[in-house]
């Protein structure tokens, strides 16, 4: 059966690697607008981090591709490979 999240319950999750890293907090997700499938989770970054700080930052923001999602629980788990 598929779990199905509400994009509200999502925000200020923290969002890390399968290897730990912290790449920051949950704030929103972009849509393809003709399909609905989510495209991209946006996330407050952790600046604090040096992995982060070589990441490209727009806005203040940054940008993770969905694909790239592999779990979501108490945190939100990225694969590393997605986000370089």
């Amino acid at each position: 059966m598929v779990k199905y999240v509400i994009a509200e319950q999502l925000i200020g999750k923290e969002v890390v690697t399968t290897d730990g890293i912290d790449l920051g907090r949950f704030l929103d997700a972009e849509m393809n607008e003709v399909t609905g499938k989510l495209t991209s989770l946006i996330l407050e970054p952790n600046n604090d981090n040096v992995f982060v700080k070589k990441l490209e930052i727009k806005e203040g923001k940054l940008k993770v591709p969905y694909t790239s999602v592999m779990a979501v629980n108490d945190f939100i788990v990225i694969d590393r490979k997605g986000v370089q």
